[in-house]
């Protein structure tokens, strides 16, 4: 007799599961209301670019965010500073060197809920073949059906190789910059 309770109870399991499962298959990220930007100093002066390119697989449950993953690729050569002259340089060797690194990436280790929206995202950013640990800080906000992510984490480009040679020269161009970032969602259960 204790042979088809378990059986039940396996088949539930496995039910819920796959219920989840084909929730959290439902989460995407919407990339045309979604952006990426990055802002630095060029003696002095923001310079603010973008990158126009970029996906994200997402299983996020703010009811368990400790269970929740999160993995982003960019297309590298899509950055743009918004002068072609300019443009033209980022994909050499000197910047992003996109014929050797098409894509960084982030991958998450851990999410943890701080309250009221706010949570805590730690894991590794992936740029030019070097990996960084990185905490970023995401205020999570929902509207009907549509929940949008944003947040702003600093990161040092140099740690990257980003900006060689002559570009090196913090004086001319911050090691600083802020990427800031604004993700739309669907799928992802109310908070």
């Amino acid at each position: 007799m204790k042979t088809p309770r378990l059986f039940y109870v396996a088949v539930v399991a496995a039910s819920l599961l796959s219920a989840a499962s084909v929730a959290f298959a439902q989460q995407k990220l919407v990339p045309a209301q979604s952006e990426i930007v990055f802002v630095t100093k060029e003696m002095g002066v923001p310079v603010e670019g973008r990158f126009k390119r970029f996906d994200a697989q997402l299983t996020f449950d703010p009811a368990r965010p400790e269970a929740s993953k999160m993995a982003l690729t960019v297309d590298i050569a899509s950055a743009t500073l918004g002068a072609p002259e300019t443009d033209a340089e980022l994909p050499k060797a000197t910047w992003f060197n996109t014929a050797k690194f098409p894509q960084a990436t982030f991958r998450s280790s851990a999410v943890k809920s701080l309250g009221g929206g706010k949570f805590e995202v730690s894991g590794e950013l992936g740029i030019k073949g070097l990996t960084r640990n990185v905490v970023v800080p995401v205020v999570v906000t929902q509207s009907g059906t549509a929940t949008t992510a944003t947040g702003t984490f600093p990161l040092k480009r140099l740690a990257f190789q980003i900006g060689q040679n002559e570009w090196a020269d913090t004086s001319m161009l911050a090691d600083d910059v802020q990427v800031k970032f604004k993700f739309a969602m669907t799928g992802v259960n109310k908070l």
